[in-house]
């Protein structure tokens, strides 16, 4: 009944799948393990505490400067090169609205005023004038200065580019 045929394929077989089974442990283990053997590797999420104290680093002071002294200081020159990426929707001259209202004489315009332009709610809520500073918190970022804003920009984060850009748009009266 078994003969040294039957014999040596059985364990040909044992043989075989064992080899299999073998050879799938390793490729699984290469392509599962995330230990890097030997190599320096940190797993999970690095958690910075805030609260500890770092005594080799000394904490650098953030200077706050006002922007009225960086607006006094500003270059309507360096304002022109920044005006271009607001060219897309709005325009200098008066009456030619665009995808925004026109540009012409806002420094010191009543808000919401320019003629034939429909603001959206959030800027009609809005009161007062378009003052260098106002100016340069709407610039900043749209969405917070007036949440609703249909401004599709996502703001200038450079206290001296929105100064010198307020100084060239106020040169245009």
């Amino acid at each position: 009944m078994f003969d040294t045929m039957t014999i040596t394929k059985a364990f040909g077989s044992l043989c075989g799948a064992l080899l299999i089974l073998l050879l799938g442990g390793w490729a699984a283990e290469g392509l599962y393990n995330v230990d890097r053997h030997g190599e320096d590797h940190v797993r999970g999420y690095v958690i910075i505490d805030e609260t500890a104290e770092d005594d080799d680093e000394p904490e650098e002071e953030v200077v706050e400067v006002a922007f009225a002294d960086v607006y006094a200081e500003a270059d309507a020159s360096a304002g022109e090169g920044l005006w271009r990426q607001c060219q897309a929707c709005h325009a200098l001259n008066p009456g030619q609205n665009g995808v925004g209202p026109y540009l012409h004489g806002v420094v010191g315009r009543p808000k919401h005023s320019a003629e034939g332009f429909s603001y959206s709610d959030a800027l009609m809520s809005l009161e007062g004038d378009w003052t260098p500073e106002d100016l340069s918190s709407f610039l900043e970022s749209p969405r917070s200065y007036a949440p609703g804003t249909s401004m599709a920009y996502n703001g200038m984060s450079d206290v001296e580019d929105r100064a010198n850009l307020i100084a060239y748009l106020a040169t245009q009266q």
